[in-house]
């Protein structure tokens, strides 16, 4: 289940997060690449390589795809600018481990991400 936090997030936020929930859960390339731009970087650790267009993105993401039902998602954005939002969440794989999660999304113009940038902390399961 995703709890989505409006009341704290614009709605390009809202509605940017609401994709990426959707993709995570149907890991539909259409629904992955609807979510960038066509050159955009997807950065999955800080001293990874990055992710890198439409199927740079769309490989790397299959390749660590979720099943839908194996996780819950909280958010709650913490910070938005005109090209820029933070958002914090909580991921929960109830079946193993826990994570903590701060994304930093950069917006082109259309309100897709031309930068995204995936923070994440193990937490001890069940806390």
């Amino acid at each position: 289940m995703t709890e989505t936090k409006r009341e704290q997030a614009s709605e390009r936020t809202a509605t940017w997060v609401d994709g990426y929930v959707r993709a995570w859960r149907s890991n539909d390339p259409d629904d992955i690449r609807a979510l960038f731009t066509d050159d955009a970087i997807y950065l999955l650790a800080p001293d990874a390589e990055p992710l890198r267009g439409h199927e740079g993105i769309v490989t790397g993401w299959l390749e660590h795809a979720d099943a839908d039902g194996e996780w819950s998602f909280e958010w709650s954005a913490v910070h938005e600018a005109s090209d820029l939002a933070l958002v914090q969440g909580r991921t929960e794989y109830p079946a193993e481990r826990d994570y903590l999660n701060l994304w930093v999304i950069r917006f082109a113009p259309d309100g897709r991400a031309s930068e995204f940038t995936e923070w994440y902390m193990p937490r001890p399961h069940g806390e």
